[in-house]
Order: C-alpha cells, then sequence, then structure tokens
C-alpha cells in the first residue's frame, strides 16, 4: 500500500489549493478514503473522509464549508480542494484508507501513511 500527496505549497489567506493523492497496492475503489494533517506542534488529525463510491462524506467541523473531498474510482486518486484557507490549516496533509475494521461512522485510517504535502498558508 503506497500513498503519494501533492499539490501543496505556500498560498495567502484567503487562497485555495487542490491537493491530490494517488494510491497504490489495493483496490481503490473497495475502500473509504479519507485525508488528515498534521500542524507545527500538534497531533494528526482527520480533516475529511469519502467512502467507496463517493456517496457519503465528513468533515472535520474546522473545514466544514470551505474544504471538498472527491475521488476518481477509475484514477485511483482522492483529491481535496481547500478554499479561504487560513494561517490555521497550514499543516502536512496526508491521505489515507479506513483501517482494519473502520467505517463511515466510526472511521480510523490504515496504518500506512504517506509523506504528505506542505502547505503552508501565511500573508
Amino acid at each position: 500500500v503506497q500513498f503519494e500527496e501533492s499539490g501543496g505549497g505556500s498560498v495567502q489567506p484567503g487562497g485555495s489549493l487542490r491537493l491530490t493523492c494517488s494510491a497504490t497496492g489495493f483496490v481503490f475503489g473497495n475502500y473509504i478514503m479519507s485525508w488528515h494533517r498534521q500542524g507545527p506542534g500538534k497531533e494528526r488529525e482527520l480533516v475529511a473522509c469519502i467512502s467507496s463510491l463517493g456517496g457519503t462524506i465528513n468533515y472535520a467541523d474546522s473545514v466544514k464549508g470551505r474544504f471538498t473531498i472527491s475521488r476518481d474510482n477509475a484514477k485511483n486518486t482522492v483529491y481535496l480542494q481547500m478554499n479561504s484557507l487560513t494561517p490555521e490549516d497550514t499543516a502536512v496533509y496526508y491521505c489515507n484508507k479506513e483501517g482494519l475494521g473502520a467505517s463511515m461512522e466510526w472511521y480510523h485510517a490504515s496504518d500506512f501513511w504517506g509523506k504528505g504535502t506542505l502547505v503552508v498558508v501565511a500573508s
């Protein structure tokens, strides 16, 4: 199982970025996918998750209305569109798939992590 995140960068407050995660090593369309982030001095947190066919999506309260998760099962890819970014969104962003026994209601990620992609929001 491998995840390759891309699309990070530096952006001013109020700006937008689109993150992309390419996944390999498992049957992508069978799994819930998620985005997580770890800010400076903070623990890694779940940002959003999307069900295997994309019909159900959950967001962390801190990103609701600003971030949009989507997936393309034909391309084994999950995306995170981030709008109205604030300095509090500064973090390394990671994607992952559901862990053993996880569900949309009780989501936890697998033990496999990629290198992530850094997002810096600063004026």
